[in-house]
């Protein structure tokens, strides 16, 4: 079935969906935080919660705004890191501020509300008796196009959508965007694991099961590649930056030197070792403004051994086995034989 969604400036471009239906009803039993349907969109098939379809006007009429800041990534590819750093280094450093205020409020994620179903919402608020929870799963189910636009200090907006599902006004507008790439073996293992954390993907089945998804390019805001590829395409816009999540880890100075050159904001050597700390892994997981405990405390996160900020590390994880290494790797192959992209190892 395809939908039409006629609300808005400019008609959404792009054809929308319905997955199909042994896909669909395999999903929604394998992932309980989204229990009616979900939306494929475009030739890419970007595969989202039905959701989308209702608001997609809306999503590509957002007005951006030329001194705003984006992170894009494809989910666990290093979002949380490196939205802590470009947070810092475009606030000269205020990590006063950055510990009185949560990464979620300061850096908002721009499609949220698409994970907030109606039923998962009535369970939250269900669940959550004390009245400024209840105040804050109204606030993270608001979507992003409705509450930016009333910010009046710089934005800066957190999104894993691909770039041709982004509202053109942030290219048009020269808004900058910076962009992480992760290698796929690190982002399926970390992906499956917050999708089990995330209430809102209620994920129940076994990472066999999940890296099957992932491999068929059957999880929210996949294909993986065409998302890495599409962002690729745009690495030489003067408004965009792209990295690897790699870099970030082999040698976050210059990493940290580049983003904040990109910024307009650059960083002095002396205050460099601060910062080096305050954004070391062990620090993030537990730095209650950054590890998702105000998601914890509404009960939107679940609690248990894998927290939100894990490893952070590039070493390739247990949960491969040899033989879904050696197919990631012919993945891989046949994906960027046409394309110049090189994953960092």
């Amino acid at each position: 079935m395809e939908f039409n969604n006629n609300k808005g400036e400019n008609k959404f471009p792009y054809e929308i969906t319905e997955a199909e239906e042994d896909v669909r009803e395999q999903f929604i039993k394998d992932f309980h935080g989204q229990p009616t349907g979900y939306v494929q969109i475009g030739p890419e098939k970007w595969f989202l919660p039905d959701k989308f379809r209702h608001c997609a006007n809306e999503i590509y009429n957002f007005e951006a705004r030329s001194n705003d800041v984006f992170i894009c990534t494809y989910p666990r590819s290093g979002t949380t890191w490196t939205q802590e750093m470009i947070w810092l280094i475009c606030n000269d450093l205020d990590y006063e501020k950055a510990q009185k205020i949560t990464l979620n409020e300061r850096f908002p994620f721009f499609e949220f509300h698409l994970y907030m179903h109606d039923q998962m919402k009535a369970k939250f608020l269900e669940e959550n008796e004390e009245e400024w929870k209840k105040d804050f799963i109204e606030k993270i189910s608001v979507p992003g196009y409705k509450f930016l636009p009333e910010m009046t200090q710089q934005r800066f907006v957190k999104t894993h959508l691909p770039f041709k599902l982004l509202p053109p006004s942030i290219m048009e507008k020269r808004a900058k965007v910076v962009y992480v790439a992760r290698h796929p073996k690190d982002v399926v293992v970390s992906y499956y694991h917050l999708n089990k954390l995330y209430r809102t993907q209620g994920y129940v089945n076994d990472f066999n099961t999940f890296f099957e998804y992932f491999t068929k390019d059957l999880l929210h805001w996949s294909p993986y590649f065409e998302h890495i590829k599409d962002a690729w395409s745009h690495r030489h816009d003067e408004n965009v930056l792209f990295l690897f999540y790699e870099d970030l880890i082999k040698d976050l100075e210059s990493s940290l030197k580049q983003l904040a050159c990109f910024l307009g904001k650059p960083l002095k050597e002396e205050h460099l070792p601060k910062l080096l700390d305050h954004l070391s892994i062990q620090n993030f997981k537990n730095n209650p403004a950054l590890n998702g405990k105000d998601l914890i405390d509404v009960k939107v996160l679940a609690t248990g051994a894998q927290g939100f900020v894990r490893l952070g590390s590039t070493e390739k994880n247990s949960e491969l086995t040899s033989e879904m290494s050696q197919k990631i790797e012919k993945w891989i192959e046949a994906n960027l034989k046409d394309s110049d992209f090189k994953f960092r190892v």
